[in-house]
């Protein structure tokens, strides 16, 4: 079977759903699906420094899997920009489509996508479409005039004409159905690849920030960007600078909002014991989640939340708003702490961590098991092919 993934970007400055996109499509050929990424060579602000209109599995960043990257319009224009339009692709797709059996767009609202569901549709290829939270309410609430336009005009017709959505949870599913859309639909949670284990991981961490060892380590690690609700966590952590813990926050963002962040930590007393490593990936990436005693992720809105499920594969027990899909799971399994988005909420879980360490390890160790028999990305892979024969052509 040969599949095309179209996605607008697989830069890491865009997130869990680029990374989730390379391992899918690895997971995918490591069980003989012949599948390909096509995308533009977006890199935010910047492009990406790759080879273009030819096809490659040489770059070790995107996991050796096959991508064609073609040029992003790149203007002044921020808005203009962000749509990542791009001439050569749509060329391409025209030419080349109905060489594939099935396509599996990701993303809505951006012109990769939007013009890759546009022509399979006319040239009536099978397609599917993993929306990646773009329909969850939160991301519909941002620009909502502008994309409410974008869907009645175009982007309707295209998921109305899809075999199906994918969507990685029941409470992603649970908020499209708001939009009142009939379209037939399966709910397929994301991978994760098991990290090997690193040696004495929470001493190794605490010696390279140079924290003493019996002090807890609380870990954000996303993009830091103001749905991940980081100012939430930060003013709980606040409250509780009578306890003995150090705080890391692992991510980049726009540096305005980076430099809000930095402020805050200020005003709520918490920059002498906060260490902004930045971007982190790899086995430094790892290592922070196998040395860390607790990772928080405080946000909005996730439909998946993917660095929540690394967290959890890596023994580490994590501390997430009922905004973030997998929070259902979470509680189920008694793997985690689910919180409402409220200050003083997050406040009393993460004191009730610091004054019983002993739990969470016992509950680590458990998430870390209930993870490696439920979301290995070679488990996915035998489901998502079992799909892609029913809707391929």
């Amino acid at each position: 079977m040969k599949v095309l993934h179209i996605i607008p970007s697989v830069a890491t400055v865009r997130g869990g759903p680029s990374q989730a996109v390379i391992e899918m499509v690895s997971a995918l050929r490591s069980q003989g699906v012949d599948a390909e990424i096509a995308t533009t060579n977006d890199n935010g602000k910047g492009l990406l420094d790759v080879p273009l209109s030819e096809l490659t599995d040489q770059l070790a960043e995107y996991g050796h899997v096959p991508i064609r990257f073609f040029p992003r319009f790149s203007p002044n224009i921020n808005v203009v920009r962000e749509f990542a339009f791009s001439r050569s692709l749509t060329t391409w797709l025209w030419q080349h489509i109905t060489e594939y059996d099935l396509v599996h767009v990701h993303a809505i609202f951006s012109y990769a996508s939007t013009i890759a569901m546009a022509i399979a549709r006319m040239q009536k290829v099978a397609y599917i479409n993993t929306p990646h939270g773009q329909l969850c309410k939160w991301s519909w609430q941002q620009s909502k005039l502008r994309k409410q336009i974008y869907l009645q005009v175009i982007e309707r017709s295209n998921l109305l004409h899809s075999q199906a959505l994918h969507f990685t949870a029941q409470q992603e599913l649970d908020e499209f159905d708001l939009l009142g859309l009939n379209i037939p639909n399966f709910i397929l949670p994301h991978g994760v690849q098991i990290p090997s284990l690193i040696p004495e991981a929470p001493s190794q961490l605490r010696k390279i920030l140079q924290i003493p060892d019996l002090c807890p380590i609380l870990l954000f690690m996303s993009r830091i960007h103001p749905k991940k609700g980081l100012e939430y966590l930060i003013a709980a952590l606040g409250k509780l600078t009578e306890y003995n813990f150090a705080f890391v926050i692992a991510g980049s963002g726009e540096p305005d909002y980076v430099s809000q962040i930095q402020d805050l930590l200020v005003t709520h007393g918490l920059r002498e014991r906060t260490h902004l490593v930045g971007f982190v990936e790899g086995e430094t990436k790892n290592l922070y989640l196998q040395g860390a005693d607790l990772f928080a992720l405080t946000s909005y809105s996730e439909n998946f939340g993917i660095a929540a499920i690394e967290s959890l594969a890596s023994g580490t027990l994590v501390l997430i708003t009922d905004g973030v899909a997998i929070a259902p799971m979470v509680q189920e399994q008694e793997i985690g702490y689910v919180t409402k988005l409220e200050i003083n909420a997050i406040t009393s879980i993460i004191q009730d961590f610091l004054e019983h360490p002993h739990i969470a390890k016992q509950k680590g160790d458990r998430a870390q098991q209930y993870i490696a028999e439920h979301y290995t990305w070679a488990k996915i892979a035998q489901r998502l092919i079992t799909t892609y024969t029913k809707y391929a052509k």
